[in-house]
């Protein structure tokens, strides 16, 4: 309900108590201590300790379930069901543009760009990335297997309901081919997951495909895009869909800015089957008739930016997508890609997240939107870092009141971590498969007990 009070409080590493405020009283929260240093082992203490003689039991009662789902004696569901006490849809803005040397056989722009070089590592075995934030993980490929079971795991375990992809489109020039190709890489693991998705739009993609030749016209380049985007993400069941109507997003619109040309564009949808268009704040007017509302993002007035957004640029029919992000530190200027952002935004021990996701509770937004999860250019990446472990995500959890705990997080990293260090051991990877299965089933000691088995046996 608008304006209604939300009391959570959340243990980080050491105690750390907030609450929702009025809006005019800003969050106070004391500084949580975070998880410190380079290449840290664990971010959750975690005092389990398992003797051989059950694991060695554990390992065996698997082998012999994996050969009756073989046979057909049991049916392996898939699927993954959080319990969350708060309604609120909450959705992560994705960055699907991440390319790795182990995976992929180089390393992508988004991890070097001009001048950074991943291959080169300190002492401690952290690479040179560009990025002010080191993931917790390591640099990775957005299409590796490990990365997005890893990803997604972690959002259920914090009540994320989807994800918005950042998309550039359908055509194959400068990186936007690969962003295609690596979103719909993530497609199987989302149905698995009973994960929801989205497309964030963006719309200066028209103009460069007219430079190069792929269309006559911005419009017509828009409008093949959105043609793509009908016949091949808005058929999945699982497409974000608000009242019956699917819902897409464009970070803009910026180039093609005249609703008329919008008018044009959505002919490619069937009468009465046009999709809800959201477009950036303050830009509803540039696709007319066509929008639905706006979403919110970070700006560099921070909070009065929320302010404008709620008291100015959406009416009471509209929807509304908030907008919760730990900060903004870009590293453009750093990497050599120039025109860096003249602002920033500190993340203040944890507290920029915590005003912007009470801010938008206290607002009522129809739906949230973390930016981002792994924008790490821009520094507002919420994924787990080396700088701050698992804080956002065990802010999250503690927002949406899931029956997942901070213990869970780490043996989703567990894993991770084991199916990279037994990569090319099919043996292994096949108990790391029923580690997987445990974890959708909220069955996180089960999990556990595998994976360190197959750590200590293997």
């Amino acid at each position: 309900m608008k304006n209604s009070r939300f009391f959570f409080t959340v243990v980080v590493s050491a105690a750390m108590v907030f609450q929702a405020c009025e809006k005019e009283n800003i969050p106070r929260v004391s500084t949580p201590t975070l998880v410190s240093g380079k290449r840290t082992d664990s971010v959750v203490l975690d005092t389990r300790v398992f003797s051989d003689s059950v694991l060695l039991a554990i390992l065996s009662e698997e082998k012999q379930l994996m050969r009756d789902i073989k046979a057909g004696r049991i049916v392996d569901v898939s699927g993954m069901h959080i319990e969350k006490q708060n309604p609120k849809k909450v959705y992560a803005h994705y960055m699907p543009w991440f390319q790795s040397q182990n995976y992929d056989g180089y390393w992508g722009q988004h991890w070097t760009m001009t001048n950074r070089n991943p291959n080169v590592m300190d002492s401690s075995g952290t690479r040179e990335i560009a990025s002010h934030f080191y993931p917790l993980i390591g640099p990775y490929s957005s299409a590796d297997p490990d990365l997005q079971e890893y990803h997604f795991l972690l959002m259920k375990q914090c009540g994320i309901d989807g994800v918005i992809f950042d998309w550039y489109g359908a055509r194959d020039f400068y990186d936007y081919g690969l962003i295609k190709q690596s979103t719909e890489t993530f497609m199987v693991r989302l149905d698995d997951l009973d994960m929801d998705f989205s497309i964030m739009y963006e719309d200066r993609v028209a103009q460069q495909a007219v430079a190069m030749g792929f269309a006559p016209d911005p419009v017509s380049a828009v409008q093949d895009d959105f043609r793509y985007m009908r016949d091949t993400y808005f058929i999945k069941d699982n497409f974000l869909t608000h009242n019956g109507n699917e819902m897409v997003f464009v970070f803009g619109p910026e180039h093609v800015i005249d609703s008329l040309e919008w008018n044009t564009i959505f002919d490619v949808f069937p009468s009465g089957a046009s999709p809800d268009l959201l477009t950036l704040w303050a830009a509803q007017g540039r696709v007319g008739a066509n929008a639905s509302g706006e979403f919110l993002w970070i700006a560099p007035d921070h909070l009065l930016a929320h302010d404008h957004y709620y008291a100015n640029y959406f009416q009471g029919s509209d929807i509304t997508f908030g907008s919760v992000y730990p900060g903004f530190e870009d590293y453009y200027q750093e990497g050599g890609w120039g025109n860096p952002h003249q602002w920033g935004i500190s993340d203040n021990g944890g507290n920029t997240f915590l005003e912007t996701l009470n801010y938008t509770h206290l607002e009522g937004a129809d739906f949230i939107q973390l930016a981002t999860w792994n924008d790490f250019g821009e520094g507002t990446m919420i994924e787990p870092t080396e700088e701050h472990g698992f804080l956002y995500l065990q802010l999250l959890q503690e927002y949406t009141g899931v029956n997942a705990t901070p213990q869970d997080l780490q043996t989703t990293l567990d894993l991770y971590r084991s199916r990279k260090q037994f990569q090319g051991n099919a043996r292994a990877q096949q108990f790391l498969d029923r580690s997987y299965h445990y974890i959708k089933n909220a069955n996180t000691i089960r999990a556990k007990q595998i994976v360190v088995a197959v750590d200590r046996f293997m």
